[in-house]
């Protein structure tokens, strides 16, 4: 499919200190994924799972998280939208304790793939998991039709 299947991590900053500029994704060595030509000319963005800024902590760390193995053919409009908004309220999150996250990338036999090769992911179900509360949220990769968030949350305990 060329997309990850699943990724988790733990919020490491709450704060960007390192500047992501002149940062591209890279192709990890001997592992088959999605590259630029995937993301040439279409609606989907190269979108981070791990958001570069939770990870902004020094250069090396904000550097690992520009792999293709940590990014996703996830729709324009969701990527710079509600899911980056989601990113802002994990970090808000991280500023009282540990917070860690898992995202599940969904697809199907009705998955559609790419000439390129890569195959776009359905949905995504993103795991917010803060002291003891766990939010969870499904987000269907297409643009979004809700305003917030809060709108895609599917489970809150």
């Amino acid at each position: 499919m060329e997309q990850p299947l699943e990724v988790a991590y733990t919020i490491a900053c709450t704060e960007t200190k390192f500047s992501r500029a002149g940062l591209d994704f890279v192709a990890p060595s001997g592992i088959h994924t999605s590259d630029n030509a995937d993301y040439a000319g279409n609606e989907y963005d190269k979108g981070h799972m791990a958001p570069a800024a939770d990870f902004a902590c020094n250069q090396q760390m904000l550097a690992l998280t520009f792999s293709y193995l940590n990014c996703a053919l996830q729709q324009e409009n969701l990527n710079r939208g509600v899911w980056r908004l989601l990113e802002v309220h994990e970090r808000d999150l991280a500023k009282t304790g540990t917070t860690t996250v898992t995202i599940k990338l969904h697809f199907s036999a009705l998955s559609a793939k790419l000439s390129s090769g890569a195959t776009i992911p359905d949905g995504f179900t993103k795991t917010i998991k803060s002291g003891k509360t766990t939010e969870t949220y499904y987000f269907p990769n297409i643009r979004p039709t809700k305003k917030s968030y809060i709108e895609y949350l599917v489970m809150n305990k």
